[in-house]
């Protein structure tokens, strides 16, 4: 078979602008939501100033806003907002719980559990919300049995990621499949449709994730792993012929650059003064400090003063006599997507006074764990970002209790809240009439949404932040991409294309070749782009090669979900990256491999299971 004719001028432009957006998505400095947003506007632009004509009409700019009223898209949204009431709730908290008191009996089979039950939650539920409920629990576990938390933090995500292949509705990318190939004609795939070839390949892919990963994945020393306090509160006594006697306590902070924290000032047993920066300062004061012990000791040396306990005078801090603090706590938390504190500064937010911690340091993807004592504030932080702090026990119950956060280090029992089991109600409702086929997922989701919100079990705030700009957009962006592609021919050109290079080979061979394009392509862009884009493309092959075009459109949707080789594959893999103090080259160490089993068992299921020779 030759290669096709050029396309129209019109296809070249949408095949140029897919190329450029797929190199957009992958660059990390721009933002995916605002290259989305780009796409979605060049395409609209250019067909409304040269208009191409489409089905005996006119292809124009309003066409490809249609991806915001898109049913894929509406249920992804109140999905979304669903799976915010699940988290909000705690409604699987007492699952972690459980799993949690057996991991201290036996670790190699709760681990499995572990898997198995993150992989089942996930066919129903997005994944995000499982991962932020057994991160907690598998750090907590490992800090205080001595296991390697990186030997089971990404076999975990990748366990809620196989899961999400089972269903229609267990990741965004199968609703969009899905419905783009119900949109070109092919009969709407009811939810369990393809449940026997997913759970087959991610069996085997479970096995390996419980019996290989934590062998050959190399063991990183997670920021948690030395739990002794960071941070201490100490006096430091002023002494007679001290440089800072009759000096204010402006002055005194100045000597030290700065960077002293002083809480109070003690004057007599039981005179505490306010540290304002006019009070002037005499011997035998106390200064009531906080910070690391090295910091502490260097104020004592340059203020010339002698550093005491918090609570014990009668002996001077040293060797013998080391700080101590008592009912202090250390964790790691985590900014969550939607969080209020997303691009702005703890500063802003006032954060140390708000919620009585000190914190200790930051750390960004990419970046080390850095002590940011004096710049940490002025910082905008991101999702994914994790605040490693300090505090009472007392304090960091509360802070669990926030929305805006994930604390990593849960020392404690998570709250059970009393609208959990009509949370997980709910949502039970929703996929068991879209299972039985009572009203369609796109009805069902944001009808059970609804309920989350009047029954209190989250409120609208909870519900609007659930929402994800950067996944609407996207979603948009590749719906509008995959119209211009149908359209002006470009994604039948692509197919020719794809066959004339297959040349006579079979068609399990292109099923292979194609889940395998996609599989690449998902790891380096947005898996909804890349499942968008080749629905339509899957489609037309199916159609040339005269066979039919369910399991071509399977191969897209199995290889779009294949995001294990790259940290940005899944936002997911992000926040296991961050937890776990993974490198890129671990999750190509252990993503490729699982990726490779995924994607040859799939190569012979799908044309066994389909009658494919």
């Amino acid at each position: 078979m030759g290669f096709p004719p050029p396309p129209n001028v019109h296809a070249v432009a949408v095949l140029f602008l897919t190329v450029l957006a797929l190199i957009l998505f992958t660059r990390e400095k721009i933002p995916l939501e605002s290259s989305s947003f780009l796409v979605l506007i060049v395409l609209a632009v250019g067909f409304e100033l040269f208009p191409f004509p489409a089905d005996g009409g006119v292809l124009r700019a309003v066409d490809f806003f249609q991806g915001f009223g898109h049913e894929a898209l509406v249920a992804v949204c109140a999905l979304m907002i669903a799976g915010q009431g699940i988290v909000r709730t705690g409604a699987l908290e007492p699952v972690g719980r459980a799993l949690a008191r057996l991991w201290k009996i036996s670790p190699k089979i709760s681990l499995l559990l572990t898997l198995l039950v993150g992989a089942v939650i996930s066919a129903f539920i997005n994944n995000v919300p499982v991962v932020v409920l057994f991160l907690p629990i598998l750090i907590s576990v490992s800090l205080r049995t001595g296991m390697n938390a990186s030997s089971v933090l990404m076999p975990m995500g990748f366990a809620t990621l196989l899961g999400g292949t089972c269903t229609t509705i267990g990741t965004s990318t199968n609703l969009l499949v899905v419905s783009v190939a119900a949109e070109m004609g092919l009969r709407r795939m009811e939810m369990f449709d393809f449940l026997v070839p997913a759970v087959i390949a991610g069996s085997i892919g479970i096995a390996y994730l419980w019996l290989v990963v934590p062998r050959i994945i190399p063991e990183r020393e997670l920021a948690l792993a030395n739990i002794s306090p960071r941070v201490f509160s100490a006096h430091l006594a002023i002494l007679e012929g001290s440089p800072i006697e009759g000096k204010t306590l402006a002055e005194a902070r100045k000597k030290v650059d700065g960077a002293m924290e002083v809480m109070s000032v003690r004057r007599g047993p039981d005179n505490f003064i306010m540290p304002f920066s006019s009070v002037v300062l005499r011997a035998s004061d106390h200064l009531v400090i906080r910070d690391t012990p090295e910091r502490l000791k260097e104020f004592e040396k340059v203020l010339e003063g002698t550093l005491y306990q918090d609570e014990s005078m009668g002996e001077p801090v040293d060797e013998e006599h080391p700080l101590k603090a008592e009912d202090q706590q250390i964790a790691e938390v985590v900014v969550i997507e939607g969080s209020r504190f997303q691009g702005r500064t703890l500063s802003e937010m006032q954060f140390a006074d708000r919620y009585g911690i000190i914190i200790l340091a930051i750390h960004r993807a990419g970046k080390h764990l850095q002590r940011l004592y004096d710049e940490i504030g002025d910082i905008r932080l991101r999702a994914g970002d994790i605040l490693l702090v300090q505090g009472p026990r007392e304090q960091m119950a509360g802070l669990k209790k926030e929305k805006d956060f994930l604390v990593l280090d849960a020392t404690m029992d998570l709250p059970f809240a009393r609208k959990a089991p009509l949370a997980l109600l709910i949502m039970t409702g929703i996929v068991v009439t879209a299972a039985a086929g009572i009203l369609p997922i796109a009805i069902s989701a944001p009808f059970g949404a609804l309920l989350m919100i009047l029954t209190g079990c989250l409120g609208w705030r909870d519900a609007t932040s659930a929402l994800s700009a950067q996944v609407i957009l996207i979603v948009a962006a590749s719906l509008a991409l995959g119209v211009g592609l149908l359209k002006t021919g470009g994604a039948d050109y692509l197919a020719q294309l794809f066959v004339a290079l297959a040349g006579g080979t079979s068609p399990t061979f292109v099923i292979s070749g194609l889940m395998l394009l996609m599989g690449i392509l998902t790891n380096i862009v947005s898996n909804n782009a890349a499942a968008v884009i080749g629905t339509p493309i899957a489609i037309s092959i199916a159609a040339q090669m005269g066979q039919p075009p369910e399991p071509f459109v399977l191969a897209v949707l199995f290889g779009a979900n294949m995001s294990y080789a790259t940290p940005m594959g899944y936002k997911t893999n992000l926040l296991v990256m961050n937890a776990g103090q993974y490198t890129f080259k671990d999750f190509l160490r252990i993503g490729v491999p699982l990726l490779l089993i995924m994607w040859v068992t799939l190569s012979w299921v799908l044309p066994t299971i389909y009658g494919i020779e």
